[in-house]
């Protein structure tokens, strides 16, 4: 299915929060897989790697597979006392015009990430190198934060975390967003307006059963 540029810059604008709510309080990635630069957001479709922890071969091979706009997803099995991925990998990625990386895993050299600008979220730093010399898999589905995603899937990150929406579903998780802001809105409205919470979202029966009154 092809993702139109103004569907990826639709979602990139609505953020993570909003749309994971919208398609049901699904597809959160693990809330420890955090930004190296909380003011740095990314959405673009998956590119999806699978690699062993320690070992960075498969995402050299990765970057030979990339197109411009890509996310790049790596698996790296939640191994966080190794970086397979630094400054040189970030500029070779910046280069062939991927917009992102998400990594379940650590990286390195996070202030030269941070200067080039490149969107990255990973499980943790380390300085830690590691070896290039065990085989993995490119674009087959991968779990993340017990999260199924699926090459071609589009990733959204910001400050609050990250979140998938199904490649099918984009159009339609952008509609139910808009209609999140619209709901939202109108809260916000009734808010400055005085009015409590427990009124504008009819609280009061369940506090009432549980006692609370």
């Amino acid at each position: 299915m092809l993702i139109q540029q103004e569907e990826i810059d639709a979602m990139k604008k609505l953020g993570s929060a909003t749309i994971h709510e919208a398609q049901g309080q699904t597809g959160a990635l693990d809330s420890c897989i955090r930004p190296v630069d909380p003011s740095q957001r990314l959405c673009g479709p998956a590119l999806t790697v699978d690699c062993r922890p320690d070992d960075n071969l498969a995402i050299h091979y990765a970057l030979t597979k990339a197109k411009p706009g890509d996310v790049l997803v790596v698996d790296a099995k939640g191994f966080t006392e190794a970086g397979p991925w630094g400054d040189l990998l970030t500029l070779a990625a910046q280069r062939l015009g991927i917009v992102g990386l998400v990594i379940n895993g650590a990286v390195r050299d996070a202030d030269s990430i941070i200067e080039m600008g490149f969107p990255t979220f990973a499980r943790g730093l380390s300085i830690k190198g590691t070896n290039k010399c065990q085989p993995g898999k490119v674009n087959v589905p991968v779990m993340i934060g017990n999260v199924l995603i699926n090459p071609g899937d589009i990733i959204v990150g910001d400050r609050d975390g990250l979140v998938v929406v199904e490649q099918h579903r984009v159009e339609e998780v952008i509609q139910l967003s808009h209609a999140r802001e619209d709901k939202e809105e109108g809260i916000r409205r009734g808010i400055e307006s005085g009015v409590s919470t427990v009124q504008l979202l009819g609280l009061a029966p369940t506090l009432e059963r549980l006692g609370m009154k």
